[in-house]
C-alpha cells in the first residue's frame, strides 16, 4: 500500500504543488486582509489546502490519462506510471474521482461562492489536457488554470471576487504561462512529430523564450499592481524583489542553444519563487496585526 501511494505521489508529481499553493494561501491572506481585515482562521487555511490538493490531484491524473498514449511514445515521458504499467486506468480513474470528491467536499466547507464556482475549475482542469491537440495557446490555458488556486483561494473565505483578485489571477496565470513555454521547448521536436501544439512549434525556441520573457514583464508589473492596490508594505516589497531576480537569473541560464539547465528554471527557481512571495506577503501581514 505505502509502495502504491509513493507511486501516486509520483504520478502527480506531488512536489510540484510547490507552484500554486503558496498562492492560493497567498489569496486567502489578501482576501480575508482586504475585505475582512483580519488574517484567514487555520480552519479555512485547512479547506484550502485540502481543495487544493484535490484540485491539483484530479488534473494531473486526468492528464496521466488523456496522455497515456502519447507519453508512451515520448522518451522523457515513457517511464511514467501508466505507460510503464505501474498503475492500471481504473486505478487511476478512481485517483481521479476521489480528487474530485475532495475538492468539492472541501469547497463545501468554505464559503458557499467557492461551491458556485467550482464547476468552472472542473471544467478547466478536464480541458487544459486536450488544448495541445488543437491550440498553441496551451500554455496560457494551463496558467488560467493553474492561477485559479489565488483567485479560488481569495474567494473561499471572501465570498467575492474584485479587481485586486483579478490583477493577481491574471499575474499567476501569465507567470505560469511563462514557464511553461520554457518546459515545453525541451519537447519541440517531439510535438512536431506528433502533431501537437505549443507555442515553441509554432514560434520556434527563441522566437518562444522572449515570449516567455515577455510574460514575466507582465507578471513583474502585476506584483506592481497588488502592492499598488493594497496596503501591502516593504516586506511584500522586498521579496517581490527577490522574485524578480530569480525571474532574470531563470531567463539567464536557458537559451536557445542551450535548455541544459532548463530543470531548474522550470524548477527550482519557480518553485522558491512561490514560496518567496508567499512568505515574504505572510510576514508583512502578520507584522502589521501585532
Amino acid at each position: 500500500m505505502f509502495k502504491k501511494i509513493v507511486i501516486f505521489l509520483q504520478m502527480i508529481k506531488f512536489e510540484h504543488t510547490v507552484f500554486a499553493l503558496p498562492f492560493a494561501f497567498m489569496g486567502a491572506l489578501l482576501g480575508s486582509e482586504a475585505i475582512n481585515h483580519v488574517l484567514p482562521s487555520w480552519e479555512q487555511i485547512g479547506w484550502v489546502l485540502l481543495a487544493m490538493f484535490g484540485a491539483r490531484s484530479a488534473a494531473m491524473g486526468l492528464n496521466r490519462l488523456i496522455d497515456r498514449v502519447s507519453d508512451a511514445k515520448n522518451p522523457r515521458t515513457a517511464n511514467r506510471a501508466i505507460p510503464v504499467g505501474l498503475l492500471k486506468i481504473g486505478e487511476v480513474v478512481l485517483f481521479v474521482i476521489a480528487s474530485f470528491a475532495l475538492l468539492f467536499w472541501a469547497a463545501a466547507e468554505l464559503h458557499p461562492l467557492a461551491l458556485k464556482l467550482l464547476p468552472i475549475a472542473v471544467i478547466m482542469l478536464v480541458l487544459y489536457s486536450y488544448t495541445k491537440r488543437f491550440t498553441w495557446l496551451c500554455h496560457v490555458v494551463l496558467g488560467l488554470t493553474i492561477a485559479l488556486a489565488p483567485l479560488g483561494g481569495w474567494a473561499a473565505v471572501t465570498g467575492q471576487v474584485d479587481w485586486t483578485a483579478m490583477v493577481f489571477f491574471a499575474t499567476i496565470t501569465f507567470w505560469i504561462a511563462g514557464f511553461d513555454i520554457i518546459y515545453a521547448c525541451q519537447d519541440v521536436e517531439f510535438d512536431t512529430k506528433e502533431g501537437l501544439h505549443s507555442i515553441p512549434v509554432r514560434f520556434g525556441v527563441a522566437k518562444s523564450l522572449k515570449i516567455a520573457q515577455a510574460f514575466h514583464i507582465i507578471t513583474a508589473i502585476g506584483f506592481i499592481a497588488l502592492l499598488l492596490m493594497t496596503d501591502l508594505g516593504w516586506w511584500y516589497i522586498a521579496g517581490m524583489v527577490i522574485a524578480y531576480i530569480i525571474l532574470f537569473y531563470e531567463h539567464h541560464i536557458v537559451s536557445p542553444g542551450d535548455l541544459s539547465r532548463l530543470q531548474t528554471a522550470f524548477f527550482t527557481m519557480n518553485g522558491v519563487l512561490s514560496i518567496v512571495v508567499f512568505s515574504f506577503t505572510l510576514i508583512d501581514l502578520v507584522v502589521r496585526h501585532n
